[in-house]
C-alpha cells in the first residue's frame, strides 16, 4: 500500500540522516539524489518530506532546499498545553518541574558549556535587559532562548529536549500576568547565572538558577491569587 511505502521510506530516510550524521540546519541532498539513494520514486520522496516536515524533523526553504529542522522533531504543543483549561494549575505545575530540573541543568551547563554557547548566553541576557528597559515584548522569546541554550550547554540530550517544552510556561506567565516588578530581579539573576556558567562555576550556577526559579514561582503565586 502507498501509505506503507511512505512510512517505510520515511524510516529509511531517518536512518540515512543518522548514518550520515546530519546536524540541525544541514541541507539534505536534492529530491533526485534521495530517490536514487532510497530506491523510490521522486513522488514518494516528496510525500516523505511532507510527513517529516509535519513532525518538525525537516524544514523546506522555498528556492533553497530541504534542511534538518532545528525543532529537533518536537511538534508544536506536544504536551497538549492548549487543551488544558485550568491555565493557573498548569503554569504552577510547570514551575514545579522547572524548579526540579533547571538548577542542576545550570550546574551541568557551567561544567560543559562551550565558548560559543557562553557567548550566545551573554548576548541573550544583554538583549533581555535592553527589552525590559525599552518596555518591549522581545524579552519573552529571548528568555525562552536563553534557557534553551543553557539546556543545550548542559550536554544532557534529554534536558535539551524537555526543558524547551516546559518553558512554554515562560510565555504563558508573561502573556497572562503583569510581572513588571520581576524585571530588576530577573536582570540581576540572569547576570549571576550567566557569569557563573561563563566561569564554569557549577555551585554558583546551581544557586543562581535555584533563586531564579524560586522568585518566579513566588511571584506567580502572588499575581495568580490577585487575578
Amino acid at each position: 500500500m502507498r501509505e506503507n511505502l511512505v512510512e517505510n521510506t520515511a524510516d529509511k530516510l531517518l536512518e540515512y540522516i543518522r548514518l550520515k550524521e546530519f546536524n540541525m540546519g544541514d541541507k539534505l541532498p536534492n529530491e533526485y539524489a534521495l530517490a536514487e539513494e532510497l530506491h523510490v520514486g521522486r513522488s514518494t520522496i516528496r510525500e516523505v518530506v511532507k510527513v517529516l516536515v509535519a513532525r518538525n524533523i525537516l524544514q523546506v526553504r522555498q528556492g533553497s532546499g530541504t534542511y534538518i529542522s532545528e525543532g529537533k522533531g518536537i511538534v508544536k504543543d506536544p504536551l497538549g498545553f492548549s487543551l488544558i483549561k485550568n491555565k493557573n494549575k498548569m503554569i504552577k505545575d510547570l514551575f514545579v518541574l522547572r524548579y526540579i530540573l533547571e538548577p542542576p541543568m545550570a550546574a551541568l551547563a557551567a561544567k560543559n558549556a562551550t565558548a560559543n554557547q557562553i557567548s550566545h548566553m551573554i548576548h541573550l541576557k544583554d538583549a533581555i535587559e535592553i527589552s525590559f528597559k525599552n518596555n518591549t515584548d522581545e524579552h519573552i522569546e529571548l528568555d525562552i532562548e536563553l534557557h534553551k541554550t543553557i539546556a543545550e550547554a548542559s550536554g544532557n540530550i534529554a534536558l535539551s529536549h524537555i526543558v524547551p517544552i516546559i518553558n512554554e510556561s515562560i510565555a504563558l506567565f508573561n502573556e497572562n500576568y503583569n510581572v513588571s516588578n520581576l524585571k530588576t530581579e530577573t536582570i540581576e539573576l540572569h547576570n549571576d547565572l550567566v557569569n557563573a556558567i561563563a566561569k564554569h562555576d557549577e555551585l554558583n550556577a546551581l544557586d543562581a538558577m535555584t533563586v531564579h526559579m524560586a522568585n518566579n514561582r513566588k511571584e506567580f503565586s502572588k499575581v495568580s491569587q490577585s487575578n
